[in-house]
C-alpha cells in the first residue's frame, strides 16, 4: 500500500506542471485552462489522500464542491475560447488586448 508521502509527491508534481503551464504559457488560453484544471486537480488529491489516511470524509466531500466548481469554470472558459476563436480566428492571449472597446 502506497504511503502518504507518494500521494502528496504525485500532487505536488501536477501542482508544478499546472504552475508552469500557466507562467511558461502565457499566449495561448487553452493550455492556461487545463494548467489551472491541473492545479484544482492536485489540491483535490491533497484533500482525498489527507481524508483517507486521517479516516475522515470532510476531504472527501469537499473535492465534490472543488469539482464542481472546476466543471462550471471548464465549460464557461471554453465558451470564451469558443467565442474567442469565432471572432478572431486564434486563441492568442494578445487578441483579447486588441478586442478592448
Amino acid at each position: 500500500m502506497p504511503a502518504l508521502t507518494h500521494f502528496l509527491l504525485l500532487s505536488a508534481v501536477l501542482f508544478v506542471v499546472g504552475v508552469a503551464g500557466v507562467f511558461m504559457n502565457k499566449r495561448n488560453l487553452l493550455i492556461m485552462l487545463m494548467s489551472i484544471e491541473l492545479i484544482l486537480l492536485s489540491v483535490s488529491m491533497n484533500f482525498i489522500s489527507y481524508s483517507y489516511f486521517i479516516n475522515d470524509l470532510s476531504g472527501q466531500i469537499f473535492v465534490f464542491f472543488i469539482l464542481t466548481v472546476a466543471a462550471a469554470e471548464a465549460a464557461i472558459g471554453l465558451a470564451i475560447i469558443v467565442t474567442l476563436y469565432r471572432n478572431t480566428g486564434s486563441v492568442d492571449v494578445d487578441q483579447i488586448r486588441n478586442m478592448r472597446g
